[in-house]
């Protein structure tokens, strides 16, 4: 059986159009899987007439793609990168339409273009991201933000985990836990067992104060506490080797090493856990921007993202790389047929 993915539009006044249809027009990702996208056909149609005229990239035909749109016909115009209230209420809708629909169990999985936040907040929708909607709505408790990269020199696989998310950076030493750090490690733990057969991985941790607190001299929280966490830790998973507290400005040289294999080639840890956003971003996003995908552990189906965001500023000028997409695509493609076939051989066999 081959899984059925939903593609939301994210804010249609972004790049998601054109990253969707650029995806969509090479055949290996096509054959990947069967793809809905949840939308408005007309944007796409009149997306597909406009950059046709910008771009010699190959272009999928919207009269040849399936599309389910949530809120039926538009009769406001919309504005390539003028975003608004009402392209990110559109967006919120889309995504919302998605989500129902899956767990009516019509698709396997979501890929969601970019929404832009602020244009949420505007029309009412005040979530810090996709990522805690789909949650909310999945009622999952247990759920973490990973960013999953495959090397195009070397081949290795980045995964990244976050232990908080979208909060100030202020806030980040009051929010991080043991719990919280027991729940995020777990949630990594299980994805690469589950969604990448690592039985026993390497997982390097970060600290969380330069030079990983200095044994106190430049913040406590790893002599306090953080250090006492990862041995127990440690007992916990036996069957992971657990490394750090890195310093988070040395945490990411090997990864480099293995992202773009020079001088020589090293394999990095199979997992990484960085304690705040921009601690596990900014290296992802410099070494693996077109790349890195962004997904969400812990729903009931496998959710993906590219690692971009809406790209107002060039939106409609035939200019966006698909690469991300097509990267989301394959990993929320290659992730559900791995569930599918599992949920199929664990039920019982009939013997005729």
């Amino acid at each position: 059986m081959q899984p059925h993915l939903a593609l939301t539009l994210g804010d249609p006044a972004g790049i998601g159009s054109e990253v969707l249809l650029k995806a969509l027009a090479d055949l290996d990702i096509r054959q990947l899987c069967s793809i809905t996208i949840v939308g408005n056909r007309r944007l796409l149609e009149q997306a597909y007439a406009a950059l046709r005229l910008k771009t010699t990239e190959p272009l999928a035909d919207p009269g040849n793609l399936e599309v389910f749109d949530p809120m039926g016909d538009l009769d406001e115009t919309i504005y390539w990168g003028q975003g608004s209230a009402f392209t990110g209420d559109l967006g919120f809708r889309y995504l919302n339409g998605a989500i129902y629909a899956t767990l009516e169990g019509k698709f396997s999985g979501i890929v969601t273009a970019p929404i832009a936040k602020n244009f949420w907040h505007e029309a009412g929708h005040h979530y810090p991201g996709q990522t805690e909607v789909l949650a909310q709505k999945t009622n999952s408790d247990r759920y973490g933000m990973a960013f999953i990269g495959r090397s195009p020199y070397t081949g290795w696989t980045l995964r990244s985990l976050l232990a908080t998310t979208h909060i100030p950076l202020a806030d980040v030493p009051q929010t991080l836990t043991p719990e919280l750090m027991d729940l995020k490690l777990g949630l990594l733990l299980e994805s690469l067992d589950n969604d990448f057969g690592i039985k026993n991985p390497r997982v390097a941790i970060a600290g969380l104060n330069p030079h990983s607190g200095e044994n106190g001299q430049l913040g406590r929280e790893e002599k306090d506490w953080l250090n006492d966490w990862l041995d127990a830790a440690r007992l916990k998973y036996p069957q992971a080797t657990l490394t750090g507290l890195h310093p988070p400005d040395t945490m990411w040289v090997k990864t480099g090493k293995a992202w773009y294999g020079k001088p020589n080639f090293e394999a990095g840890a199979d997992g990484y856990l960085a304690l705040y956003h921009d601690q596990g971003l900014i290296p992802v996003k410099l070494m693996a921007f077109d790349y890195a995908i962004n997904t969400t552990v812990g729903l009931p189906f496998i959710r993906t993202s590219p690692d971009h965001g809406t790209a107002f500023d060039i939106a409609g000028q035939g200019i966006a790389n698909p690469t991300s997409m097509k990267e989301a695509i394959r990993l929320a493609a290659h992730i559900s047929q791995c569930r599918l076939e599992d949920s199929a051989s664990s039920k019982p066999q009939v013997i005729c």
